[in-house]
């Protein structure tokens, strides 16, 4: 019975090895090619997305209108913004009302920001995509790109400043914020 116990603790050992390396392989190819794991930097998505958030997205999915993506920035940096305008839209903003293609908007996502830091004033700038600067004269989304906001607007540097971002810029949707633990959120 003895001679059974030590003959079977080395394949304990080699089959826990084996499967250890197994769910770290899994695990690295996982993050690698399918998820992001991304740390939020900065305000300009509050207060849905504090500083520090810790959020988990999906590579190669699909983008979708008010999705929460993190992308490459000018200067290597990675943002993460809300997606307002698909290609081919146009958008307008007038006394603080999002105009898709001419109709009106609802950005339920905004209330909070505008009751905590619009202080009486326009929470959004008007503006249209084509007297933006940034944009070129370029009245519609071109193909492929996108108009992403932050939530906080007045502090947002965001496609107003950066321009359309283009599809190959989008790292991934997010779909999970996992840190704080009091604040998890599926998305």
């Amino acid at each position: 019975m003895k001679n059974k116990q030590k003959d079977s603790m080395p394949k304990i050992i080699s089959q826990t090895i084996f499967i250890g390396l197994f769910f770290m392989t899994l695990f690295y190819l996982l993050f690698t090619f399918i998820l992001s794991n991304d740390v939020v930097s900065g305000i300009s998505m509050q207060p849905n997305f504090e500083d520090r958030d810790r959020v988990i997205s999906v590579k190669h999915t699909e983008v979708k209108r008010n999705d929460i993506v993190i992308l490459k920035a000018p200067h290597r940096a990675l943002y993460i913004k809300r997606v307002i305008g698909m290609p081919g839209d146009r958008i307008k903003f007038k006394n603080d009302v999002l105009y898709i293609n001419n109709q009106k908007t609802a950005e339920p996502y905004l209330t909070e920001g505008k009751r905590l830091y619009a202080n009486g004033a326009l929470y959004t700038s008007d503006f249209t995509l084509d007297k933006l600067q940034v944009t070129h004269g370029i009245a519609k989304v071109p193909q492929d790109s996108y108009f992403v906001m932050g939530d906080h607007r007045n502090v947002s540097r965001d496609s107003r400043e950066i321009g359309y971002v283009s599809k190959d810029k989008i790292i991934g949707v997010v779909k999970l914020r996992y840190w704080p633990l009091q604040k998890i959120t599926t998305y």
